[in-house]
């Protein structure tokens, strides 16, 4: 079976056009943690920042130490070590009694934490501090603190500071999880008021995470609060921070339905962060059940322009009902941690389903379509783990891209096959930069398509005209079915045995010289009926095609780094085509250009950011050339090649 969930195109509102991202240049860390870093035992690490050359990291933990081999030392809830050389800091040494769930190098190389604790070095400091990050001396004249209930959550963007957590009162005056400081000197903005109340299924309201976007004008909002500003807003609302703070027009009900016991997953909604131009942001959740009515366990993209409410999201990638904690966003890639074994797993729970691929509790997703990339590092140690740690926790609560790498903070000690004892870092160093890859944008080329297995016709074409055909010898190119055209080389599908459906999607390098052999596009799918396919082309991180017994233009992701194609099918709306008659299929400056069975080619304008209105409108499709005794444009096996 060709998919066995299907989906049409989701957009932000009923009115606006679809957005279609479209893949960048990303750069990707290491998957080789660093060995320097430092290692904490007991509760997890929650947050890090960093002032000059020293790496701050806060926690549950208890007790830290140098090296695998070195003696436990008690240093609870907060300590700092070198960047550089990892050396632990003996100077910083301040004391609480509560741990710290997030920490921002603040204005003139302060270090501002917030958290659970109620005593910082024997002086009353409320679930919020400035400290001197050389000692570790409370800034006294910094004035913020939150009296009434813990910091969960901040965010730093020029001098203003956001707080957030399960407070009502922040400085002594009233705010119910939310609220904004000069990040100068700890004193409350008393032009924000924004408050976010009545929490789910009776429980006591709290903003769990908050991100801002760079130019300081939109701020997200997530936690399990069901009011903000008395608005319906459940779990997740944005606002407006370019001048009066105000709630912006703006609502999803994917959290409203219930997911799975609200006893145990009070709210969904674990970590926020936005993209590095402000334009959209990711969500991670938890929850177990709920698809398609919720988005539980997974990952979801929203545009931050969209307005009104029932917002859908861009894309969503789902585990198979495994959290995801923590998310992050640096060099066009989102890093993503928690309990999953899987992504790309829609169809399936608590197992692998049909496309899932393997991560382990870590993972890299591209922004555009949300599917993974080649990075896989997993959440596991090496075979000789010190005594009394652990492999697998259930959560990873923080990802912070720093100038060095991405830092890792868990509840557990394995990471990358490696033992890293609560926290680590992925190095920049040692990782890798790659490019999206599309097919050729020229409008003059050539047109190939099978004639006979191992043999093609190359037909000149500029776009509206085909030249004179000539046949073309390619051993390697057998057992051909629909075959895409991207950069340097071909997908196709190809009969062979030995797969569960008898065919696969195989790569060939192709110059427009030989077809080069194949190899296999990724072992993750095997459950796909390529064979299926009467034609098909990939354009932006998407694999279009037309497939047996069926009378419409679907899509899957399909992503080039790894290989790794959908679970989802989506249908796209279109008018005017006949699609279950189309054999054949590319793209060729904007327009499909496609066969059918009765031997025509055509081609007709494509435009997938018109859904929901039609992306192909037949009544303008063109006869490029009808069939003849030479050459009948009536196979899968068709292609566009500027060579």
């Amino acid at each position: 079976m060709l998919a066995v969930v299907a989906a049409t195109l989701s957009v932000p509102t009923a009115s606006s056009a679809a957005v279609v991202p479209v893949p960048e240049t990303a750069t990707l860390v290491s998957t080789n943690p660093a060995d320097q870093t430092p290692h904490a035992r007991d509760g997890e690490a929650r947050a890090f920042a960093q002032v000059g050359n020293t790496v701050f990291v806060g926690g549950s933990f208890t007790q830290i130490r140098q090296t695998a081999t070195s003696a436990w030392v008690t240093q609870r809830y907060l300590f700092a070590y070198d960047r550089t050389t990892g050396t632990i800091s003996t100077s910083f040494l301040p004391v609480l009694d509560g741990a710290v769930n997030t920490l921002i190098a603040g204005p003139g190389g302060t270090l501002i934490a917030g958290g659970a604790f109620k005593n910082v070095n024997g002086v009353s400091r409320r679930n919020l501090v400035a400290l001197d990050p050389s000692t570790g001396a409370i800034i006294d004249s910094w004035v913020g603190r939150s009296d009434g209930g813990n910091v969960r959550d901040m965010a730093l963007n020029g001098n203003w500071l956001y707080v957030a957590g399960a407070f009502n009162w922040l400085n002594g005056t009233a705010h119910a999880g939310l609220a904004r400081l000069n990040a100068t000197t700890g004193a409350i903005d008393p032009t924000f008021n924004i408050n976010a109340t009545v929490g789910r299924h009776g429980t006591n309201s709290y903003v769990w995470a908050i991100d801002v976007t760079p130019d300081g004008n939109t701020l997200v909002v997530g936690g399990n609060f069901t009011l903000v500003n008395d608005l319906p807003r459940n779990q997740m609302a944005l606002v407006d921070v370019s001048g009066t703070p105000s709630v912006l027009d703006w609502s999803t009900e994917k959290f409203v339905a219930p997911c799975a016991d609200p006893a145990t997953f009070v709210h969904y909604v674990q970590d926020v962060r936005f993209g590095e131009d402000g334009s959209w942001f990711v969500v991670g959740t938890n929850g177990g059940s709920g698809w398609p009515n919720a988005y539980c366990d997974a990952l979801v993209r929203f545009e931050t322009a969209a307005r009104g409410s029932g917002q859908l999201a861009t894309w969503a990638d789902f585990t198979g009902n495994d959290t995801i904690t923590s998310v992050e966003v640096a060099d066009n890639v989102i890093y993503l941690g928690g309990h999953f074994r899987w992504l790309n797993n829609p169809n399936a729970s608590d197992r692998a389903g049909n496309g899932a691929v393997d991560r382990l509790g870590i993972a890299a997703v591209t922004p555009a379509t949300g599917m993974p990339v080649n990075w896989n590092p997993r959440r596991s140690g090496s075979s000789s783990m010190p005594a009394g740690t652990s492999n697998w926790g259930s959560s990873v609560p923080v990802l912070w891209r720093g100038p060095d790498g991405l830092h890792f903070g868990h509840n557990s000690d394995g990471m990358g096959n490696e033992y890293h004892g609560r926290l680590g870092v992925f190095p920049l160093a040692g990782g890798r930069t790659f490019t999206p890859k599309n097919p050729p944008t020229a409008t003059t080329g050539n047109l190939y398509v099978g004639t006979a297995p191992g043999t093609l016709a190359k037909v000149p074409f500029d776009g509206t005209t085909l030249g004179t055909a000539a046949t073309v010898s390619q051993p390697n190119y057998t057992g051909a079915g629909a075959t895409w055209r991207v950069s340097d080389r071909i997908y196709w599908s190809h009969t062979v045995s030995g797969t569960p459906t008898g065919s696969r999607i195989d790569i060939s390098m192709f110059n427009g010289g030989a077809i080069g052999a194949p190899w296999e596009a990724s072992g993750y799918n095997d459950w796909f009926n390529a064979a299926a396919l009467t034609g098909a082309f990939y354009l932006d991180g998407r694999l279009y095609y037309t497939r047996t017994g069926a009378n419409n233009l679907y899509y899957r992701y399909f992503e080039i780094d790894g290989n790794y194609l959908g679970a989802t099918e989506f249908a796209l709306p279109t008018t005017g085509v006949t699609w279950s008659t189309v054999r054949g299929m590319a793209w060729v400056g904007g327009k499909i250009v496609y066969g059918a069975t009765d031997g025509t080619l055509r081609s007709v304008p494509f435009d997938p950011t018109a859904a929901p209105a039609a992306v192909v409108d037949g009544t303008t499709a063109t006869v490029i050339a009808p069939a003849t005794t030479e050459l009948s444009w009536s196979t899968p096996s068709t292609f566009f090649s500027v060579q």
